[in-house]
């Protein structure tokens, strides 16, 4: 398994989360604190989880891929739940579903590739 996959993986959810981080610092001021500190949380856990990935041995993997997927469902939800209330506008809708659809693209494959492995 070529770690190439999983090394792109951090840049573009590095890129994600700063994103992410200047949009919730512009939304409203008592949906910054709550929703926000949410946010910030469960994206904070998927970091670390990605960069347990390239730490741990290849057959815990696809735990840890499993996880940061679910986390991703979450913030996906949360992402549409401050569009609904419009505390952020269509166009950071889009821009961060985007980098979130893009990052789950790359962990499918990862999954896919050790889900492959772990039946071997």
């Amino acid at each position: 398994m070529d770690n190439k996959n999983e090394l792109i993986l951090i840049p573009k959810y590095e890129r994600y989360m700063q994103y992410m981080i200047e949009v919730i610092l512009k939304m409203p001021r008592t949906e910054k604190f709550n929703i926000g500190n949410e946010f910030k949380t469960v994206m904070y856990k998927s970091l670390e989880n990605i960069l347990y990935i390239n730490k741990i041995h290849i057959s815990k993997r696809l735990y840890y891929l499993n996880m940061v997927d679910a986390e991703l469902n979450v913030q996906r939800m949360l992402i549409r739940i401050m569009e609904k209330n419009r505390w952020i506008d269509s166009k950071k809708y889009k821009v961060s579903m985007g980098l979130l659809y893009e990052i789950g693209k790359i962990l499918g494959g990862l999954i896919k590739a050790y889900g492959k492995m772990d039946k071997k």
